[in-house]
């Protein structure tokens, strides 16, 4: 049989440009949506590579085992020897911001405080060691789930102990200093390859579903009448960092080959990182204007690597 880039997802509208750029480049790939399935242990799998786009908020889209399922087929997939990209580490650390934020500091990489709690009380006991504004989020998330701002221990009770209080899909809920910013944006850092590629700067002013994908946008900030609408993602061609090449490290050491990685910046400059995405999408529109294509840089990569297996 001849080799394939084997490309494992839940998502259609997210994979959808990356199969046309594989098919522009010639490149032979088949489809695996992991959304329900079967494997045999004791099966030798299909020769090629295999790209992990599994994603934590797979739940959303009614494929709650979607991930767990994956896990599996990493894991038969690994036992065999094949060369999987964005493994079996990273997939965990796609479903756990608590095994994201772990790892991100042992390599010295600032992460906001946070609290992880299991059931109502107890969530709301972890925010009173809290001064000031702080965020609930979602362990097991993506798309922004669970995001809520709260200023006391006690209007976090109330949404807790109330009708629209929505739990984890994990069980896990994080309490997260709020991090202050001077401007409503925050920066994603795209890797390919564990390579850095670019920055986007994300205008936060609408809220924190951030997923650039076509399928995810929601509308262009609004604007004064007479102005241009400011573009929700800009490309930043000449972004540099600090945090860049330890980031690069992160990524090698987790087993992550291609990532979006955003920080925010309080009003005093300091970067955090939040969030590691380990099935990253590309804005078209803002990818246009910079001339540079995320989605053709995997399929290059993943062409070169079929070409080594």
């Amino acid at each position: 049989m001849d080799k394939k880039v084997y490309v494992i997802h839940e998502n259609n509208e997210w994979t959808s440009p990356l199969f046309q750029r594989l098919e522009e480049m010639g490149v032979p790939y088949e489809d695996w949506h992991l959304s329900s399935g079967q494997i045999n242990l004791a099966q030798e799998p299909p020769e090629g590579v295999f790209y992990n786009r599994m994603s934590a908020s797979s739940h959303t889209r009614g494929h709650r085992f979607a991930p767990e399922y994956t896990a599996a087929v990493l894991a038969w997939l690994e036992s065999w020897g094949r060369k999987v990209f964005n493994n079996s580490r990273a997939l965990q650390l796609e479903l756990s911001k608590v095994a994201q934020y772990s790892a991100l500091k042992s390599f010295d990489i600032p992460v906001p405080r946070t609290a992880a709690a299991v059931g109502k009380q107890d969530i709301i006991r972890a925010a009173s060691s809290f001064e000031g504004a702080f965020i609930t989020k979602h362990n097991r998330a993506g798309k922004g789930l669970g995001v809520q701002l709260f200023q006391s221990e006690n209007a976090l009770a109330s949404y807790v102990n109330g009708p629209s209080f929505e739990d984890s899909v994990d069980g896990i809920t994080l309490i997260q200093e709020y991090i202050r910013s001077s401007e409503p944006y925050i920066t994603r850092c795209e890797f390919v390859g564990g390579t850095f590629m670019y920055a986007v700067k994300v205008d936060t002013s609408d809220g924190f579903e951030l997923c650039p994908a076509d399928a995810c946008q929601i509308g262009d900030t609004m604007c004064p009448v007479g102005e241009e609408p400011a573009p929700k993602f800009q490309i930043l061609t000449d972004f540099s960092h600090p945090l860049i090449p330890k980031y690069e490290k992160f990524l090698r050491a987790n087993g992550i080959t291609f990532s979006g990685i955003e920080m925010i910046e309080d009003e005093w400059g300091n970067a955090f990182t939040y969030d590691v995405n380990t099935n990253t999408n590309y804005n078209p529109d803002a990818e246009r204007k910079a001339e540079v294509y995320g989605m053709q840089e995997i399929a290059r990569f993943l062409a070169a690597q079929l070409e080594m297996a």
